[in-house]
């Protein structure tokens, strides 16, 4: 028998690869096009995004009034009155308020007061991120995308409100404040938001919506964007997670429908200094543009008032037609037809005798063996190498620097273990063992039907992967023509699962590696016939074990930090008030020059004995020291009144400020419930009560124009309080009493945590 060359359909899948990930945004070379078809210039966006991206501008810093008077001189002279709306905004849910400052804007539509909303926010992350990707990206795309649509000197249908919303990163205080008191929050139909947790990759379309997906996903499909990147399983898990944007403010507030605009690659530049002009990708600018200007286009000349629908759809990116999609009540047909195409090829197939019912059966092994070596090596490798490199760790995202690298690795590393595993079972016919990863795949969308239905699509790789069975039993065809004829009708497969592979790392973390090497290993399994020999050892093994060696050895040499990855460490001084007892500490797992400044000697490992608090994520801090007590100046706490009004009891006391704080923490360390806040005059009655065990009563940001803070709880009449105030400065490192030495120029504030701060803590005595 002539022997087959794979050679030519491997090519297909690499290729298939490339595009995959090639179509998923646009190159500069698209810029060009942009700008003839859309009037958006990036140039103009990067000018933009330049002034408003060189220090760090979060809510109450200095430069966070500069960049405000930059958007407002911009708008102005795009001819529009913008307006500031200054607000006290409380968000419920995470117990954080502030005076928040937005920054709207109204262009007139044609009828109506029907309004399409642009929203992005303008403050950068506490305290160090220069916030270029997030959101600065997101403000000149709205800033450029009005300048390219007001230029067409075409009255929209639909009005169309601007905001930048402010103190979006310490609790969605902005949009919160908009949906609580503007007025035109109740015309607005529909959002585009635009945002971003890290600084390049492809733009992902993400769907907001109190009700169901199949208005909106139609309706963005016919705004004809030329990059189209999304997903059902995206838009489920989106869903699950607590991940929320200023769009789920409008979305939970107002029930208002929307599409958030987002980029995850580069995760590790997310909330850091290294969120840079220089470091976001010019290219992922280009994708928000595109995605800006065909959606502004579209939905502020069509009707956005009814957008709401009671069916769901299923929906992927697919070769040469962007993106597919189907209604969810589609699935179980689809996976009962699937079954019985596949029972009916099997049996045909052991009739004709080109499956056996021993070999097909025998195939389970190989393939559930290959399910839990992929997945169990991957996971513990990954905690080996968080041992072997500790400063991984300190890098607080999941996503290191080589991460690219890592995934490139652990990716051939599968691949050599799925060759080696079936290298045992080489006596059995690939056609034999193709059956069980079909057989296991229409299992998996069984449980996906229950559990996750916005996976359904990957019905379409079983159905592939039976179509191609369908050919082996029924044709007889070259082997070498039979085997391209596998890659092409793979092709969708490939691009269905392909990105996955890498999202879900980026995305999540490195530790959830272990996921991409199963979606391998059944990407690997559905193509079977193509990349397996009859009684052969394949030589794809042997190109994979090198690969698997190359791209350790760079993992390993590129585990380091510089200049361009920067190290990321914290160190904080707390000091009680009470007890008078003072504490450094620091949330890094090693210690590094800069933290070890105060840890060289004489520090313990955890948490502070009287730590209040916690920071994003729980991060507990890994050292802490005892310092020297320097009588730092706290608050005054001046306690207006304390009365019983029926069965309620409500305390109304002042926090004075005594020095420069940027941020207020109330903690209780008792059980607590909470009937209502009322903040520097503003009140917030819950119509359920607030239960608190331990943790978080409330978090205030200060501002510039803030001198004080009023608040009044309102608890139940037998309510005793056990609060602890925090008080929060980031001048550690230009306070004269520590003559700190900075940070060398490899090196960064560690993100998510409270960093280069002076803490003081004291019980509230009421």
């Amino acid at each position: 028998m002539k022997k087959s060359n794979n050679l030519p359909s491997i090519l297909i899948i690499i290729l298939s690869i490339f595009l995959c990930f090639n179509n998923s945004s646009p190159d500069i070379a698209y810029e060009e096009k942009l700008k003839k078809e859309t009037n958006f210039s990036i140039d103009n966006a990067l000018f933009h995004l330049k002034k408003i991206s060189q220090k760090p501008h979060f809510t109450g810093s200095n430069e966070h009034k500069e960049v405000q008077k930059h958007i407002v001189s911009a708008l102005e002279k795009l001819g529009l009155k913008p307006e500031i709306q200054r607000q006290v905004a409380f968000n419920k849910k995470w117990r954080a308020a502030t005076t928040a400052e937005n920054i709207v804007a109204r262009i007139k539509g044609a009828s109506g007061n029907n309004a399409l909303l642009l929203l992005t926010h303008y403050d950068s992350n506490p305290h160090s991120s220069n916030g270029a990707s997030d959101a600065g990206s997101g403000v000149v795309s709205i800033l450029e995308g009005i300048r390219a649509f007001l230029a067409k000197n075409e009255q929209p249908i639909n009005d169309i409100i601007i905001v930048f919303s402010d103190a979006e990163e310490i609790g969605l205080l902005g949009a919160q404040a908009f949906v609580d008191h503007h007025p035109w929050a109740e015309d607005i139909k529909l959002i585009l938001n635009f945002e971003a947790r890290g600084s390049g990759g492809p733009s992902l379309m993400l769907m907001e919506t109190n009700g169901s997906n199949k208005r909106l996903l139609e309706e963005f499909i016919k705004s004809k964007p030329n990059f189209p990147v999304s997903n059902s399983l995206f838009y489920s898990i989106y869903k699950i997670l607590p991940n929320d944007t200023d769009l789920t403010v409008f979305r939970e507030g107002k029930n208002i429908n929307g599409y958030n605009f987002a980029f995850i690659d580069d995760h590790f530049d997310y909330h850091t200094e290294q969120d840079s002009y220089e470091r976001l990708d010019r290219n992922t600018l280009i994708h928000q543009a595109d995605y800006i200007m065909s959606s502004l286009n579209h939905f502020a000349n069509s009707d956005i008032t009814n957008l709401n629908s009671e069916e769901d759809l299923v929906f992927v990116n697919f070769p040469f037609v962007k993106m597919i999609s189907y209604p969810f009540n589609w699935i179980v047909p689809m996976l009962i037809i699937a079954s019985l195409f596949f029972l009916i090829v099997y049996f045909a197939g052991a009739r004709n005798q080109k499956i056996t019912i021993v070999g097909s059966l025998t195939g389970f092994a190989p393939f559930i063996i290959s399910i839990l070596a992929t997945g169990g090596i991957s996971f513990i490798l990954w905690k080996i190498i968080l041992l072997i490199h500790p400063g991984y760790t300190d890098m607080l995202h999941g996503f290191t620097y080589n991460g690219y690298l890592y995934i490139g690795a652990f990716s051939a590393m599968t691949i050599w273990i799925l060759f080696k595993i079936y290298s045992y079972f080489r006596l059995i016919k690939p056609t034999d063992l193709f059956v069980a990863p079909i057989v296991v795949g229409l299992l998996l969308n069984l449980a996906i039907v229950k559990y996750l239905p916005g996976a359904a699509f990957l019905i379409i790789p079983v159905l592939l992967a039976t179509f191609i069975l369908a050919i082996i039993v029924f044709m007889n065809l070259r082997n070498t023509s039979k085997l391209i004829l596998f890659a092409i009708i793979s092709i969708p497969a490939i691009y269905i699962l392909t990105p996955l592979i890498k999202l879900f790392p980026v995305g999540l973390g490195l530790k959830i590696l272990f996921v991409s090497s199963i979606l391998i290993t059944f990407l690997f399994g559905w193509l079977i016939p193509i990349l397996l020999k009859e009684d052969k050892k394949s030589y794809w093994q042997i190109i994979a074990g090198l690969a698997t060696i190359i791209l350790f050895t760079m993992t390993t040499f590129s585990s380091g930090f510089n200049v361009d990855n920067k190290k990321p460490n914290s160190l904080v001084f707390i000091e009680n008030t009470n007890t008078k007892s003072s504490y450094w500490a620091t949330y890094n797992n090693t210690i590094d020059n800069y933290t070890k400044q105060i840890f060289n000697d004489n520090y313990n490992e955890g948490n502070i004995p009287e730590s209040s608090g916690e920071s994003k994520y729980n991060t507990k801090f890994k050292y802490h020291k005892l310092g020297k007590y320097q009588g730092i100046p706290s608050s005054k706490i001046d306690i207006i009144s304390d009365t019983i009004i029926e069965n309620n009891r409500e305390i109304n006391f002042t926090l004075i400020p005594q020095r420069k704080v940027s941020k207020y923490e109330i903690y209780t360390s008792d059980p607590l419930e909470i009937h209502g806040i009322c903040l520097n005059g503003e009140s917030y009655d819950y119509k359920t009560p607030i239960k608190i065990k331990r943790g978080t009563v409330l978090t205030y940001q200060m501002t510039n124009f803030d001198p004080e803070v009023s608040l009044l709880l309102k608890l139940l009449k037998d309510s005793k309080l056990n609060l602890t105030l925090n008080e929060v400065s980031y001048d550690l490192l230009t306070n004269p009493a520590f003559n700190l030495q900075s940070r060398d120029e490899a090196m960064m504030p560690m993100p998510f945590v409270t960093n280069d701060a002076i803490i003081t803590s004291k019980k509230i005595e009421l």
